[in-house]
């Protein structure tokens, strides 16, 4: 089964992914700066899509985000499209 997996650089920018037998099948590009985090685009390989993937990466963003007490600014159409649909689950780190 595949797991999300977390990289950030020395400028905090990096993001959530996915692997599928050592392929990077999945991406959640973030940025975080002291206490926003923001989320620029998320992208799933197309003969993977409709496995669940974008929203496994959202679920662990969201973890990530209240752990660290962080807001998350959605700028990805993907991420921006939960938050709406979702607003009351996400209202507390929704940075609109």
């Amino acid at each position: 089964m595949e797991e999300v997996k977390f990289k950030l650089d020395e400028r905090k920018r990096g993001g959530f992914y996915i692997e599928s037998d050592g392929k990077k099948v999945g991406e959640m590009v973030i940025g975080i700066s002291e206490t926003t985090l923001t989320v620029y685009h998320t992208e799933v390989d197309q003969e993977m899509e409709g496995k669940g993937f974008a929203k496994k990466m959202l679920d662990e963003m969201v973890g990530y985000a209240r752990e660290k007490g962080l807001q998350v600014m959605p700028l990805c159409e993907y991420v921006l499209m939960q938050f709406r649909r979702h607003a009351d689950e996400y209202e507390d780190i929704w940075k609109k």
